[in-house]
């Protein structure tokens, strides 16, 4: 059986960014971005199938100071139905940083402008930002 993963969830109103790590879980690829709409959760489940995902990691978002934001709430709830639909760890991660990090790496490795204007290439690689920062934190 492949080892089990870790799955990175950036969520959104619009759309959820997710990555995941390699079998060995030390490094953090973006993996793809689904979109918040009634297929959502299959979409979702499927990714849980296809990569024996063992823990979450979920971007939490603070505000600069450190203090809840308007997201909060949001990503509280996220969590909550996540929580009835799985058994699995779900870990909760400062993402303060991540989409700002993850814009200077597509600028940085993606030659298209059309293709760095697509905000499904920010989600994904935003939840890799913070799932690696999660592996160098807890290896």
């Amino acid at each position: 059986m492949e080892k089990a993963r870790i799955l990175a969830i950036d969520y959104g109103i619009k759309r959820v960014g997710l990555a995941i790590t390699d079998p060995l879980r030390m490094f953090a690829y973006p993996l793809i971005t689904i979109n918040r709409d009634k297929n959502f959760w299959n979409n979702l489940e499927q990714v849980f199938k296809d990569y024996n995902v063992e823990t979450i990691v979920l971007g939490y978002p603070l505000k600069e100071d450190g203090t809840r934001s308007s997201s909060t709430e949001l990503i509280e709830k996220f969590k909550k139905e996540l929580e009835k639909r799985k058994t699995i760890k779900i870990v909760l991660v400062d993402e303060r940083y991540s989409s700002s990090i993850a814009k200077e790496r597509i600028l940085e490795s993606v030659p298209s402008k059309k293709k760095r204007r697509d905000k499904k290439l920010v989600d994904m690689n935003a939840a890799a930002v913070f799932l690696q920062d999660y592996l160098d934190m807890n290896d």
